[in-house]
């Protein structure tokens, strides 16, 4: 999360509606909007859900698949945090990926910030996070969400 921004949605007994989204995110909601309108077709499925941790609602993106031999799988590709005027979403990667990543089809904006993620955690992990202020903004997180989905079915 942005160090000086706290989420928007602050209330447990809320859950974020399209009304409070649109308040809160202003301009910023018609890329909200489309990221919405692109999920099924990047076979993701978000849901909000409250975080203690954070005390915050924060939506989380998943990538469901059938494997060949018919098992279901997911994948958590995204955290998504409102705040006022924007929304961030933080795509975390394992570290021994770094280098496949880097070496894929992403664009050279969205390769700086993954050279320049830090690792964080316990587990060798580390977020590129995208503030999300416009629809031309979700070019970027549409590579790295394929990117994402890309190597999670092959390790």
């Amino acid at each position: 999360m942005h160090d000086n921004e706290k989420p928007v949605f602050k209330d447990p007994e809320a859950p974020p509606t399209s009304e409070m989204l649109e308040q809160a995110l202003g301009k910023s909601y018609a890329a909200y909007e489309a990221l919405q309108e692109s999920l099924p077709s990047l076979e993701i499925e978000q849901e909000w859900q409250w975080y203690t941790p954070y005390k915050a609602w924060l939506a989380k993106g998943q990538h469901y698949w059938t494997t060949q031999r018919g098992a279901r799988k997911e994948n958590n590709l995204y955290w998504l945090y409102a705040y006022e005027g924007h929304f961030v979403v933080a795509v975390w990667f394992k570290e021994k990926n770094r280098a496949d990543i880097l070496s894929s089809d992403v664009s050279g904006n969205a390769k700086e910030l993954i050279r320049r993620a830090e690792t964080m955690g316990k587990l060798p992990t580390f977020p590129v996070t995208l503030d999300i202020t416009s629809a031309e903004s979700l070019v970027g997180l549409y590579e790295l969400l394929n990117c994402k989905k890309r190597i999670e079915k092959l390790t």
